[in-house]
């Protein structure tokens, strides 16, 4: 940028050019749109209340204000069933379609060693503690990982560490097309790979 530019301003569109997704020329518009909307003010009081307020739920690992989450305490939920996502993103599609009324579990990505993410970075310890306890009793492990190189390499890598425990192991039977994250899924075809997964 030209010396001429506030560092103040500077600063602001290399702070949002940190979000996930966002270039140069986007990162400059969204600064813009920051600095004009009267909305901004809402935005942060949000943004500083869940970081204050929200935090893991220690089973599924969704955000939530209580611990467990509503959805793991719920008694009514199908308790031997368990679902591993990458995110809450996927976690939200998934009963956004309605199809799947089991427990989750999310990893927090996926295995990346380009981007230095390997086990240790995701949520894989506490599952398979997860699988061990006796209570609830899982039997079944749906592996909804997204259709990716790293999704599909992180799904090979828990059918290893889970078939030794004796469960049964499904992945979602994907009519999703190849590369689509779940969270942009529409709730049909998601609802279909739910009903058409496969044992691994």
């Amino acid at each position: 940028m030209p010396a001429t530019t506030p560092q103040r301003w500077q600063n602001l569109i290399l702070a949002v050019r940190k979000l996930p997704g966002v270039g140069p020329k986007m990162a400059e518009r969204i600064a813009l749109y920051l600095m004009r909307s009267e909305e901004t003010d809402n935005i942060l009081r949000a943004v500083r209340e869940a970081r204050e307020h929200l935090h893991r739920c220690t089973l599924c690992g969704a955000y939530t204000e209580e611990d467990p989450c509503l959805r793991c305490g719920d008694p009514g939920r199908e308790r031997n069933l368990l679902c591993v996502v990458e995110e809450v993103a996927d976690l939200d599609a998934l009963e956004r379609s309605g199809a799947f009324h089991g427990l989750y579990h999310l990893l927090g990505g996926v295995l990346s060693p380009l981007d230095g993410v390997g086990p240790r970075q995701l949520r894989i310890e506490p599952l398979i503690d997860r699988l061990k306890a006796s209570d609830p009793r899982i039997d079944e492990v749906i592996l909804a990982t997204n259709p990716t190189v790293e999704g599909e390499a992180t799904a090979t890598y828990l059918t290893q560490l889970i078939h030794p425990l004796g469960k049964k192991i499904t992945r979602l039977a994907y009519g999703l097309p190849s590369g689509l994250a779940l969270e942009y899924a529409d709730e049909l075809t998601l609802s279909r790979a739910y009903e058409g997964r496969k044992e691994v």
